[in-house]
C-alpha cells in the first residue's frame, strides 16, 4: 500500500495519482443517478413497428463485415446477421448483468448498510435489473431468438464469480461493461440503426457511465490495498475472463440462424483482420487502464494477448 501525507491525512496512491474518498465518490454518482436515470418501460415505445431498411447493430459491427463470406451475402442476408448478432450481444449482456449483480451484493455484505458506497451499490444493482429486462424486451421485439453462452462456460462463469475476490469482482465488471458499452456509443447516435435499438443503447451508456466509474475507482483501491496473492489472483482470473469473454462474444449459432455455414462463418471471423481491429479498439481505453494500475502484469498479459483483445 502506498501512502502519501496530506495535511495530516494519509491518502491512498497509485500510478494514476490519489485515489478520491470512498464516500464522496458514491455520493456524486447517488446524484448524477437522481438527475438521469430511466425507466424503459416508458421510455422505449415498445409498441412501435420494426422500420423497413435500418440495421438492428451498425454494419461495421457485425463480426463477419468485410470478409468474402461478408461480400456474397445479400443486402437483406446481412441486415437479419445484424438482427441476430443483436439479440446475441444482448443476451451476452443480461449473462454478464446477472453475475454483476451477484458480485456487487457480495461485495456490500459486510460494509457499512447506511454508507454513500453501499447505497449507489443498490442503486447500481437496480439500473442492473432494469436493464437486463430492456435487453430481453428488445430481443422479443427484434423477434430473434435468445442465445445463451455455452454451458460449460456458463459453468465455468459460475465458478468464477463464485471464487472471485473483491478486486476480481471488479475487473470481471469492468470487463463487461467497457467493451459493450464502446461500441454502444457507436450505434445510439447511428440514425442507419433502428430508432427502438438506438433508445435502449442510449439509456445502457448514460447509466453505465456511472457503473464504470465506480468500478474503476474502487479496483485502483483495492488493487492498491489487497495482499499480493489477491492482485496476483486478479491478474490471473481478469486474463481468463476476457478469453471466456471473446469466445463467448458472438454465438455462432448465428450464423446458422441466417443461412450461413458456420464453420465457414467462424473461420473467417477469426482471420478478419478488420474484427480484431473492432474487439481491440473495444477494449483499449480497459486494457490501458488494466496496464496503468497494475492488472496486466506477467502472465495476465499472455491470456488477454491470447483473447484477441489485446494487440
Amino acid at each position: 500500500m502506498t501512502t502519501v501525507s496530506e495535511h495530516d491525512v494519509q491518502v491512498l496512491r497509485d500510478a494514476l495519482g490519489p485515489l478520491r474518498d470512498r464516500e464522496q465518490i458514491a455520493e456524486r454518482l447517488l446524484e448524477s443517478s437522481a438527475k438521469h436515470s430511466f425507466d424503459p418501460e416508458t421510455e422505449i415505445d415498445w409498441s412501435s413497428a420494426i422500420e423497413d431498411g435500418k440495421w438492428f447493430w451498425p454494419p461495421e459491427l457485425v463480426s463477419l463485415y468485410d470478409t468474402p463470406l461478408w461480400r456474397k451475402m445479400s443486402e437483406e442476408q446481412r441486415m437479419d446477421l445484424a438482427r441476430h448478432e443483436a439479440a446475441s450481444l444482448a443476451s451476452l449482456g443480461i449473462w454478464f448483468e446477472i453475475i454483476l449483480m451477484q458480485l456487487l451484493v457480495r461485495h456490500i455484505y459486510d460494509k457499512p448498510v447506511t454508507s454513500h458506497h453501499v447505497r449507489y451499490a443498490l442503486t447500481e444493482i437496480a439500473d442492473e435489473c432494469r436493464h437486463s429486462m430492456m435487453f430481453g424486451k428488445m430481443i422479443q421485439w427484434g423477434q430473434a431468438p435468445t442465445y445463451p453462452v455455452p454451458r460449460g462456460y456458463h459453468n465455468v462463469a459460475r465458478v468464477l464469480k463464485t471464487v472471485s475476490t473483491t478486486p476480481g469482482s471488479f475487473a470481471a465488471t469492468l470487463l463487461g461493461e467497457e467493451i459493450l458499452d464502446w461500441m454502444q456509443r457507436l450505434t445510439f447516435p447511428d440514425e442507419r440503426v433502428q430508432t427502438l435499438v438506438r433508445g435502449v443503447t442510449r439509456i445502457h451508456v448514460v447509466e453505465e457511465a456511472r457503473h464504470v466509474r465506480y468500478a474503476r475507482e474502487e479496483l485502483r483501491r483495492q488493487m492498491v490495498t489487497a495482499p499480493r496473492w489477491e492482485r496476483e489472483l486478479t491478474r490471473l482470473t481478469s486474463g481468463e475472463a476476457a478469453r471466456v469473454f471473446s469466445v463467448c462474444f458472438i454465438n455462432p449459432q448465428v450464423y446458422e440462424n441466417v443461412g450461413l455455414d458456420r464453420r465457414e462463418a467462424v473461420a473467417q471471423v477469426k482471420a478478419s483482420g478488420h474484427r480484431k481491429e473492432v474487439m481491440q479498439s473495444g477494449a483499449k481505453r480497459l486494457t490501458d487502464f488494466f496496464d496503468d494500475i497494475g492488472v496486466m502484469n506477467g502472465v495476465s498479459r499472455k491470456l488477454w494477448r491470447k483473447s484477441g483483445l489485446l494487440a
